[in-house]
């Protein structure tokens, strides 16, 4: 059957959905110039993951996270096509989105608006267009779930699988949000928090493929602060989710997906990348109640776990000459360090217990 979709794809691609006739005057401005990524950021995943192929974002699936709009975005209607290439391929068009991927997930807090092949035998959730808050974003689904979700089903299964295009057309105003799949609605949602924030397309396992982003912006309802998500604090992936490119010493580490595995007896791991004053943002859990030992230049900072074994913590590390700020999830403290002199690696070093991370960034500061 892998086989037989191939062949048939080339005979699907002007079959399902399409983007409605545009004009000059309509409104309506490209997300995607068709040739390469601009004004988008790739933000927890490799190079490959996410690009640009003959009018094409094409999607690999591996490994798993999101390309997001450089800008934010509050409200809108935005249209595209997508198409799976296998069945029961699975995607997602992000909306509020943050800028960082939440606390031990490879995605972020926001709306998601499914893109999948296939639906649930139980009825729980469809490949039709249902509507869902991710990750601590909140709304009112239009209709209520059958086991409480906060998920809105689609009215009526209108979607084509895979090996066809479909239109999504999605209207975004003052915190309600309005699904069209392939010419009608039949999802929605209402008091959306946050209601203002990035859009994201997913990598979920399994190449997809988007064309025909288009959106024309409306007026602004003027979200207080609290309901505009996470911006941008100039922070970049450090980590693929396919191989350790950008590291030395990675004997006893692998990659696994979005998540990065050291073993018990692994080596100190060092960033190529070299720096002074920065600031640092990743998660990690060990199998046990282990510790961890930061190497800065020529000082060490050591990390006790301070949650449940096999539970993420978030560490932020703040460094500007001898100032060691350690934000370990909302617990504060401060060290003392020898100023470093010129940029150097970062390492990491677990104490005797398998270790993993998770969203590892960094952004260099004055």
């Amino acid at each position: 059957m892998r086989g037989l979709s191939v062949l048939l794809l080339p005979l699907a691609l002007g079959c399902g959905g399409g983007a409605r006739p545009s004009s000059a005057d309509d409104g309506f401005v490209p997300l995607f110039n068709g040739r390469d990524l601009s004004g988008w950021v790739r933000v927890n995943c490799a190079p490959e993951t996410f690009r640009a192929s003959e009018g094409l974002i094409v999607i690999s699936g591996k490994p798993t996270g999101v390309l997001r709009t450089e800008r934010m975005y509050e409200n809108y209607i935005v249209e595209f096509d997508w198409m799976h290439l296998q069945k029961g391929g699975n995607s997602g068009f992000f909306i509020h989105s943050g800028a960082m991927p939440v606390k031990g997930q490879p995605f972020t807090k926001g709306h998601e608006i499914q893109v999948l092949d296939g639906d649930d035998p139980k009825g729980l959730w469809t490949g039709q267009g249902d509507i869902f808050s991710i990750h601590g974003a909140t709304f009112v689904p239009d209709r209520p779930h059958p086991a409480g979700w906060m998920r809105c089903l689609p009215s009526e299964k209108r979607a084509y699988p895979f090996g066809h295009w479909n239109h999504y057309r999605v209207v975004v105003n003052d915190g309600t949000v309005k699904l069209e799949v392939n010419g009608k609605e039949v999802s929605g949602g209402t008091k959306c928090d946050p209601r203002k924030g990035y859009l994201c397309l997913e990598s979920e396992g399994a190449p997809c493929h988007f064309r025909n982003l288009r959106l024309k912006e409306l007026p602004s309802t003027n979200p207080p602060p609290q309901e505009i998500a996470e911006e941008y604090q100039g922070l970049q992936s450090l980590y693929t989710g396919l191989d350790l490119r950008g590291w030395t010493g990675t004997d006893g580490w692998k990659a696994n997906d979005w998540v990065l595995e050291g073993s018990a007896h692994a080596g100190l791991l060092s960033t190529e990348r070299s720096v002074q004053n920065f600031l640092l943002v990743f998660d990690w859990k060990s199998s046990k109640n282990g510790n961890l030992e930061l190497h800065l230049g020529d000082s060490t900072v050591s990390l006790s776990a301070e949650v449940k074994a096999g539970q993420w913590d978030r560490i932020i590390v703040a460094v500007q000459g001898d100032q060691c700020s350690v934000n370990q999830d909302g617990r504060k403290k401060t060290h003392t360090i020898s100023p470093a002199t010129a940029p150097h690696p970062i390492a990491f070093q677990a104490s005797g217990e398998k270790i993993q991370f998770a969203n590892l960034f960094l952004s260099a500061l004055k």
